[in-house]
């Protein structure tokens, strides 16, 4: 259904017949960890995140998973060759 509260005239899934369902009756600001992020939208009464109702509950255990300014490195982990059973596999395939 269409927001009729904050976001007014945007798709929200909390949004019913009898009003917005979700706790507080209205979607919560940004937090300063969104800053950056494109899901942040601008409107009159504030910023707001397009994927989520309460940004700062994405960000009370760690990194938000909807964020798009945050990149996570892997560590790619580099396996121990040993040398002699190397050299016994390359010495095999001729």
């Amino acid at each position: 259904m269409r927001c009729t509260t904050i976001k007014v005239d945007t798709e929200c899934f909390f949004m019913t017949p009898r009003g917005c369902t979700y706790p507080g009756g209205a979607c919560k600001t940004i937090v300063a960890d969104c800053e950056g992020c494109d899901h942040v939208q601008e409107w009159p009464t504030g910023r707001y995140c397009s994927s989520t109702a309460d940004p700062a509950a994405r960000w009370t255990f760690g990194t938000c998973n909807m964020a798009t300014h945050v990149k996570i490195a892997h560590a790619v982990e580099k396996k121990k060759v040993n040398p002699l059973k190397a050299s016994k596999r390359a010495g095999g395939r001729r």
